[in-house]
């Protein structure tokens, strides 16, 4: 007598099919919190200023997320003193003239090519780990930064700062250009070869490598344009905050690794997430409005930030992947 066929076996389910979700869903109850403590005074003035802080941190996040998608120990810590160079550059550059606009962001990109290059030489070369690579490249970058830019203050042209505070409907210009963006970085990352060449490095460096993938190419493509994106967002930065300053770019080493990781990336590499970029910026924006509404300390903000993005990672569950 036959046996009876066995039933087939299901796969378990995973955690969250779309991490990123989390952080749309975090975004928007922080931003319930706030208004309902508010009695709903200024919410459409907190959402279109959130949208204006949070393309800053997409602009540097997506060049993080290039950067970490290509494998463990990818991150790239120039970012900060990248965008405080990049923002004294173009304003030198644009030296506050509408017809010096176009090369003056020029200038900032070219420092990020720059930058990218000796991140990259560091870590290929000298066989230096990108974390520590990238954090001994920020020291020398904000030094030139300090010797280039000391008591500098050149006020950005005004067409420039009328769009970088601009907006239409209150959707700030900066956040539609931003989405615009993120569209080209998205084709980019899953419509071309160089895409799925960073996944395919992410998720088995060997694997990749024996498959033809041009592997430090690619690497050192990633971090050049890692860079390129943090010297732009220090051009915008500079045009939005009425000139270029040493420290604005201070915020934005552990802002730009954050919004990666809460955005469903995976920090294993292999696995990124353009759209969760947008929660994962407005959600940490509104987090620290949220906090400062509440009237809570400084200490106490930084601490309960943290828990609250622990929180949204571990439910987030992000994607994992294999590797030998």
């Amino acid at each position: 007598m036959s046996a009876a066929p066995s039933s087939p076996v299901v796969p378990p389910r995973r955690k969250l099919q779309a991490p990123w979700l989390f952080s749309f869903l975090g975004a928007a109850a922080v931003f319930g919190a706030t208004i309902a403590f508010t009695g709903g005074v200024g919410a459409a003035q907190i959402l279109s200023t959130a949208l204006t802080f949070a393309t800053m941190y997409v602009i540097v996040g997506l060049g993080q997320m290039f950067v970490i998608t290509t494998g463990p120990g990818n991150v790239d810590l120039s970012i900060p003193s990248t965008i405080a160079l990049a923002g004294a550059v173009s304003m030198t550059v644009m030296g506050g003239s509408d017809a010096m606009i176009v090369p003056g962001l020029l200038a900032a990109l070219g420092v990020g090519v720059a930058v990218g290059c000796f991140n990259f030489a560091l870590i290929r070369l000298l066989q230096i780990p990108p974390i520590i690579a990238t954090l001994s490249a920020s020291f020398l970058i904000q030094s030139v930064a300090i010797a280039y830019g000391r008591g500098l203050r050149v006020r950005p042209p005004s067409g420039f700062a009328e769009f970088a505070t601009g907006r239409v409907a209150d959707i700030p210009y900066l956040a539609i250009a931003t989405l615009g963006l993120c569209v080209l970085m998205g084709i980019l990352l899953h419509r071309t070869v160089y895409g799925r060449s960073i996944s395919a490095i992410g998720q088995n460096t060997r694997a990749a490598g024996l498959a033809g993938i041009p592997v430090e190419r690619v690497r050192w493509a990633t971090y050049v344009l890692s860079a390129v994106l943090a010297g732009l967002c220090g051009a915008v930065l500079a045009g939005f905050s009425g000139g270029s300053s040493l420290n604005m770019g201070e915020e934005y080493l552990l802002a730009s690794i954050a919004v990666v990781v809460v955005g469903g990336s995976s920090v294993s590499g292999g696995q990124s997430n353009v759209t969760g970029l947008w929660g994962a910026s407005i959600f940490l924006y509104l987090l620290v409005t949220m906090l400062n509404t509440f009237g809570v300390g400084a200490g106490l903000r930084l601490l309960l930030t943290g828990l609250i993005i622990i929180a949204i990672i571990t439910l987030a569950g992000g994607p994992r992947t294999g590797r030998n």
